[in-house]
């Protein structure tokens, strides 16, 4: 149908990959820790609808631009990079918010009262949605990928190439979001179970925020293949 073949290998190979850890995975579990499943979905979304442009661009043939245009490749990969590490020094820079209890009238050594850790301010699921969208849209890594990977899976002689194209990118975009949130509900759920406190939280949001920096850098050095 539609000059597809051997859906079921398309189908794995696309959980399989899917599955693999990168800047989206890391984003969305690093989202529903801190501020629970709803903003971890909230950044599946995005991932998911930056997904949906790259698939549509390689429809289109636009893709084939970065495949064949090392100066567009170029220019992708150092906004995609900056932004990816911009996104890890944002985390890096988290702080606990911190309100002062009531300090007793009768105080006589005036000391200066204790503080209590609240959790970080939460990002509006708005700006979640941006960072997911943009994390994934702007690493030309995927729109290569999409490019030597979803043509192994139609005809040469299929009537509408474009069409099975973007008929394998739905599926794979289905099967990713499936991944994605069913990645942030658990990680919302076992951040739950395991009572995890601000301060851990934190901990957590500047250890991403540093392997953010860090895939940046790998974007950086990529080569175009």
């Amino acid at each position: 149908m539609f000059g597809i073949h051997d859906l079921t290998l398309f189908v794995i190979s696309g959980l399989l990959l899917n599955i693999m850890p990168g800047p989206d995975s890391l984003l969305i579990m690093a989202r529903s820790a801190t501020q629970g499943w709803r903003a971890g979905c909230a950044a599946a979304l995005g991932v998911g609808a930056g997904t949906m442009l790259h698939i549509g661009a390689a429809a289109l043939g636009l893709s084939a631009l970065l495949a064949t245009s090392a100066t567009a490749f170029t220019v992708v990969k150092w906004v995609g990079a900056a932004y990816i590490a911009w996104c890890g020094i944002c985390m890096l820079r988290a702080r606990l918010k911190t309100s002062e209890t009531s300090k007793p009238a009768s105080d006589p050594l005036g000391q200066t009262p204790p503080y209590r850790f609240a959790p970080m301010a939460a990002l509006p699921y708005r700006k979640i949605f941006a960072q997911g969208f943009l994390t994934n849209v702007l690493n030309p890594k995927v729109a290569l990928f999409f490019l030597a990977f979803v043509p192994q899976f139609i005809d040469a002689d299929a009537a509408n190439k474009p069409l099975a194209f973007l008929v394998l990118g739905c599926i794979f975009n289905f099967n990713g979001m499936l991944w994605c949130n069913s990645l942030a509900i658990f990680t919302a759920f076992a951040s739950a179970r395991l009572k995890v406190k601000p301060q851990v939280a934190l901990w957590l949001n500047r250890a991403t925020g540093s392997l953010f920096i860090a895939l940046g850098a790998r974007l950086a050095l990529a080569e175009q293949h």
